[in-house]
């Protein structure tokens, strides 16, 4: 297990004349997650920083591999990938600028529950992707916002032709329906995705929603800001495809590719704030992030590709659509691009935010 300590933190967001100052979350494969002050006008951090090993870092929250974060009224819940029993989901409460423990549960037990990556919260209930585990756990969430024990277990399963990756099942992601009717999750072992029926904090009625080509592996799921189309990305294939959600049924229309060197390494989707624009991060050869503009009938158009420091994991971008921040892990650092508006491009600020392997990035607003 990890030990939790409340760390003082300043305003999610203040401003002052034209600059906005967030509070930005980092997590990573490392001993805990940090935060920070980003200036999202300037593009850089303003803190002056408590932690040599992550300079600009004003506060960290000790615990094993936080790889993924979500953040929803008032509370962080962040996962613990660890391969064994150990493996944990964590809350803490975000009030009066500061952070305090609010609990956490095991993932690992009773079973199949290894290497949570991925944890998304609504309708009071949340929902942990556990990948090596090929399981998906639901919680509920309790009134002070912690997270009582293990609600349900889905189990997933193979079927993928790559026996190198999807011999065990594996799931990644899952994400709650804008409608709040439905919860979806990538089955990346049986290339397809997985639906539940919600009704209030109660979880039913598991089908398939689609099925992906083979060899698909789907990875992040990302809805617009419509709520009418769903984006899929492929980390084996190396594909993004667009569906249409209408009440829990999904419609592929278009399968596009973002990577052209066969990495298999496709990591995660972020759409701009303006809703014209798509990007994908892509690892393992030609590491980049590969930029679609978005029609209105929610299809995309490659426009062009940024390289990247190695291994590009998650990132994102910041809520004016000035910057995107990508979480390059083995560079050890966090690099800052600046956003053209007009066209969609990224280039490269020469910024850069030092730390141990970092894989997410996000914001406390």
């Amino acid at each position: 297990m990890f030990y939790i300590f409340a760390a003082i933190l300043p305003l999610v967001l203040t401003s002052c004349k034209d600059h906005q100052v967030l509070t930005m979350a980092v997590g990573t494969y490392s001993d805990g997650f940090y935060t920070y002050r980003f200036d999202a006008s300037a593009g850089k951090v303003v803190s002056k920083g408590l932690f040599p090993e992550a300079p600009g870092a004003f506060a960290k929250a000790p615990m094993p591999n936080p790889s993924y974060l979500t953040y929803k009224d008032g509370f962080v819940y962040a996962v613990s990938e660890m391969p064994d029993s150990t493996a944990a989901v964590a809350a803490w409460r975000f009030t009066n600028n500061s952070l305090s423990a609010a609990g956490s549960q095991l993932t690992g037990l009773p079973a199949g529950g290894e290497d949570p990556c991925y944890v998304s919260a609504g309708n009071g209930l949340l929902a942990v992707a556990n990948y090596s585990g090929g399981t998906l756990s639901l919680y509920r969430l309790l009134p002070d916002g912690g997270i009582a024990p293990l609600d349900s277990l889905l189990h997933s399963c193979a079927g993928g032709p790559d026996l190198s990756r999807q011999a065990d099942p594996h799931v990644h992601c899952a994400i709650f329906t804008p409608d709040g009717k439905h919860l979806l999750f990538s089955e990346f072992s049986a290339d397809r995705i997985g639906i539940l029926d919600l009704d209030g904090q109660n979880a039913s009625g598991y089908r398939c929603a689609a099925q992906l080509h083979s060899d698909y592996g789907p990875r992040h799921l990302l809805f617009d800001a419509s709520g009418k189309h769903l984006y899929v990305i492929g980390e084996l294939s190396g594909d993004v495809t667009v569906l249409d959600y209408s009440d829990g049924v999904l419609t592929a229309k278009q399968d596009i590719r973002a990577d052209r060197v066969d990495a298999r390494g496709a990591a995660d989707i972020h759409i701009s704030p303006d809703g014209k624009f798509l990007y994908a991060s892509l690892r393992l050869q030609n590491d980049g992030v590969a930029v679609f503009s978005i029609a209105e009938d929610g299809t995309l158009t490659n426009v062009g590709y940024q390289t990247t420091g190695v291994h590009p994991r998650n990132f994102n971008i910041t809520p004016d659509g000035r910057f995107v921040l990508v979480a390059c892990r083995d560079e050890n650092a966090i690099e800052v691009y600046r956003r053209n508006a007009k066209t969609g491009l990224l280039k490269d600020t020469g910024k850069r935010i030092n730390l141990e392997k970092p894989v997410y990035v996000g914001w406390l607003n």
